[in-house]
């Protein structure tokens, strides 16, 4: 295991690397190996009583510690542990209420949850050494590789459980559309990507920003040709390559190196890892088994240990039914992923601190997915919640100063003026616009324009003389004659002029009737003397 000194030495070193990017998940990485280097370790198990039962289930004081000096780390004014503690209940509400739910189950969310564990393991576990050595590998290229593909495709995404006959039939369909392609040299390559593809965005990517099945393909294609059907994890593909970039000149391997750590995809260069693990894992490989398996396509017999765990052909079986590859990639990615997981696991009992990195990242996660599913989504387009909350609430967002409700008319006459004016007075405000189109602009000359909204003092020179009695303007001279059209308002008529503010503070509304639900319907159970210790720690 990497030594404090070490770690944070290479955390600094990252940081100059991409301190200018947006870190996301790599900035939590670099907080939480700072927190283990200034001393925010676990307790041992036996130092470590439960400070709480939330739902019975138990929180130990070592887990809320690291969380609770996380936060404090981050907040100007930092809470005391005992308010901390209401914070925290909530999250782990959320978090219990979406494992309910079953979110946890779902494979964008486990896919996440494995990312960011490879995240936590380039920094711990290979080290600096595996990306500068891919660094180097793209920078010994750069004068032969291309820099960037910009790429169309007929995309077909595969669930993680799909059934073989759909799998079969999905197979089928590709290998039909690329034989009319095939067919018909000259056929319009958009018009099926309309009709058939899952994304039919036109992509750019390059070499750090793709996965090996993908971007080997994307690469290797000459410009305006398009590839043979070839799956990856995500499903089956059909590309054409539409441009292509050079790879700028005199990009130094550092730079190379930050792009890498930057990248939140799996990038060639996992198999490195997995192969670096190897000696520490005890990984034993059952020549029997392998064979067998590469042989016939399956078998119940072990295909290699880690350490004294066995792993199968039955827990192969299962992997390669979510992977759809040919069967030497399917048992490489097998191979790897059981590498990573066995490492990871070990890592996660070695160094806690990690374990609650990982904790924290899942637990996030589950209460802000649980959040927009119970509060967030179901909110955009309630249009009767929002009214009903804005009418008991009207008070809430008055004006500092009042706003003018209405439109400035710049009109060509006097009389077309007047007539604006007369007409729109009886019509509702959102009809304006459109009612003056079918009216006195009616002939294709136009004769008034329009310019409505809600406006405040400052926001437009016409209406702050006409209404607000302030500044000047001078007509425009195909329109001479500027008229204001509307009344002032102190507050507003309708959530929808302040619908932003309505949507945030009925969304907080929901938010805290929702926490007293999940409170009222479970058990919270806080051990109030060991949350006193938390602040001696």
């Amino acid at each position: 295991m990497v030594s404090k000194l070490a770690l944070v030495w290479e955390a600094c070193s990252l940081f100059t690397v991409f301190s200018d990017s947006k870190l996301g998940i790599m900035k939590k990485v670099l907080i939480m190996i700072l927190a283990v280097f200034l001393g925010n370790q676990a307790y041992a198990q036996s130092d470590d009583p439960v400070v709480m039962k939330v739902n019975g289930r138990e929180v130990l004081r070592s887990e809320f510690a690291y969380l609770y000096r996380r936060d404090c780390a981050t907040q100007s004014q930092p809470l005391t542990a005992k308010k901390y503690a209401e914070q925290f209940v909530n999250r782990k509400l959320k978090v219990l209420a979406a494992e309910r739910a079953g979110l946890d189950t779902g494979f964008v969310f486990r896919k996440q949850q494995e990312n960011y564990r490879i995240q936590l393991m380039q920094l711990q576990l290979p080290g600096r050494a595996l990306i500068d050595s891919l660094a180097l590998r793209l920078y010994a290229n750069q004068q032969t590789n291309v820099g960037r593909v910009q790429v169309a495709q007929i995309f077909r995404r595969l669930p993680q459980n799909i059934t073989p006959h759909r799998l079969h039939a999905e197979e089928q369909r590709m290998d039909s559309i690329y034989r009319a392609l095939s067919s018909q040299p000259d056929a319009d390559f958009t018009g099926w990507v309309k009709q058939y593809s899952d994304d039919q965005r036109p992509l750019w990517i390059d070499r750090v920003q793709t996965t090996t099945e993908f971007g080997d393909v994307a690469f290797s294609l000459p410009k305006g040709s398009y590839s043979a059907p070839f799956f990856t994890a995500e499903g089956l593909h059909i590309l054409k390559v539409i441009d292509k970039d050079e790879l700028p000149r005199g990009k130094s391997k550092e730079n190379l190196a930050g792009q890498l750590w930057r990248s939140n995809t799996q990038y060639a260069g996992l198999e490195s890892v997995a192969e670096n693990l190897k000696a520490e894992c005890r990984y034993t490989p059952d020549q029997v088994g392998l064979n067998e398996l590469l042989s016939k396509g399956e078998t119940s017999q072990t295909l290699f240990l880690l350490g004294e765990h066995p792993y199968n052909g039955a827990m192969f079986k299962r992997f390669a039914a979510s992977y759809p590859q040919a069967l030497k990639r399917q048992l490489d990615a097998f191979t790897t992923k059981s590498l990573l997981d066995y490492a990871s696991r070990n890592l996660v009992n070695d160094n806690p601190d990690t374990h609650y990195a990982l904790l924290e990242y899942r637990e996030d996660q589950l209460a802000t997915e649980m959040t927009d599913r119970e509060i967030g989504q179901p909110t955009v387009d309630d249009r009767a919640g929002l009214a009903t909350y804005f009418k008991f609430h009207k008070s809430d967002y008055k004006w500092d100063s009042p706003r003018y409700k209405g439109a400035v008319l710049h009109c060509a006459d006097k009389k077309t003026a007047k007539a604006a004016k007369k007409m729109l007075k009886k019509l509702p405000w959102a009809e304006w616009e459109s009612i003056l189109q079918k009216t006195l602009n009616a002939s294709g000359e136009e004769k008034v324009q329009i310019e409505s909204g809600l406006f405040a003092e400052g926001d437009n020179k016409y209406i702050d003389k006409l209404v607000f009695k302030k500044g000047d303007f001078t007509s425009d001279k195909s329109k001479p004659f500027t008229i204001a059209v509307g009344r002032k308002e102190k507050a507003p008529d309708s959530y929808t002029e302040v619908l932003d503010a309505v949507r945030k503070d009925y969304q907080n509304y929901l938010s805290t009737r929702w926490i007293e639900h999940l409170k009222e319907s479970g058990k919270v159970e806080i051990n109030q003397e060991v949350l006193k210790t938390v602040n001696n720690l």
